[in-house]
């Protein structure tokens, strides 16, 4: 992973990962339903169709003042195999980009609309940040490395 460019832009959480699997794998974690909630721990029924709305079951995060309950979500780009972004409650956007690298993927994650005037979301913003980092990224490798092919 590199650098974070979060500390400089407050308003989203950027995650550059290098994947040791082709971007058919990546893509098949990010668009079926079983497999994203595998990793993201968010049962859903996702379908990667631009303008497919669906829910994501998010569990409770305390410190960031989150109750859990369904996240209403919509599909905004579906490109197989290189960009899935999705709009992520009312206001976020999360985006996942794959790029080719060798026999892997490197996965561009941006998870943008965080107001950076806003003391709240500020902790909402450190708190997602550290969890795409860190658990969610690792899960996602888990269930990549699980699957055949």
């Amino acid at each position: 992973m590199t650098e974070d460019p979060t500390a400089v832009d407050p308003t989203a959480v950027h995650v550059d990962q290098f994947l040791p699997h082709p971007a058919r794998k990546v893509w098949r974690a990010l668009t079926e339903p079983e497999l994203l909630e595998r990793w993201l721990t968010m049962p859903n029924d996702i379908k990667p169709v631009v303008g497919h709305r669906f829910e994501l079951l998010a569990q409770p995060v305390p410190a960031a003042g989150f109750a859990g309950g369904p996240v209403q979500c919509e599909v905004l780009v579906a490109d197989p195999e290189r960009e899935l972004s999705i709009r992520w409650g009312p206001k976020w956007t999360v985006t996942w980009r794959l790029v080719p690298e060798g026999t892997g993927t490197r996965l561009f994650l941006t998870h943008e609309g965080f107001d950076p005037h806003d003391e709240f979301e500020q902790v909402s913003r450190r708190i997602m940040g550290g969890g795409w980092r860190s658990h969610v990224l690792r899960a996602l490798e888990r269930v990549l490395s699980a699957l055949p092919g």
